[in-house]
């Protein structure tokens, strides 16, 4: 599933349980746009994943509570753990590796 969200409460409600990844990025970045299709095709393939997209430029403040100083950023969480973080465009076998690990 991918879910667009800009909001710190609903975004701490959606990381709390099972893995989620988590895309920071802005519509005029180019790296992330051309991750977009990869992170669609990543979740028509795993129901099992939540993906989150977070607009850095509308959620400002999340963008500001997890440090993120370069886009796309990708943070995966299990449970609400944070697992790791990879910044970067990253193919579509990086991605299955980061979310696996």
């Amino acid at each position: 599933m991918l879910k667009h969200i800009d909001n710190k409460d609903e975004f701490a409600n959606a990381i709390k349980e099972g893995t989620v990844l988590v895309d920071f990025f802005a519509s005029w970045c180019g790296p992330c746009r051309m991750i977009a299709p990869v992170l669609e095709q990543l979740a028509e393939e795993n129901k099992d994943l939540l993906i989150i997209k977070v607009d850095v430029d509308k959620a400002t403040a999340l963008a500001s509570q997890y440090q993120i100083q370069a886009i796309p950023t990708l943070m995966l969480f299990k449970d609400g753990k944070h697992m790791g973080t990879k910044m970067g465009y990253l193919n579509k076998n990086q991605l299955v590796k980061f979310v696996n690990q």
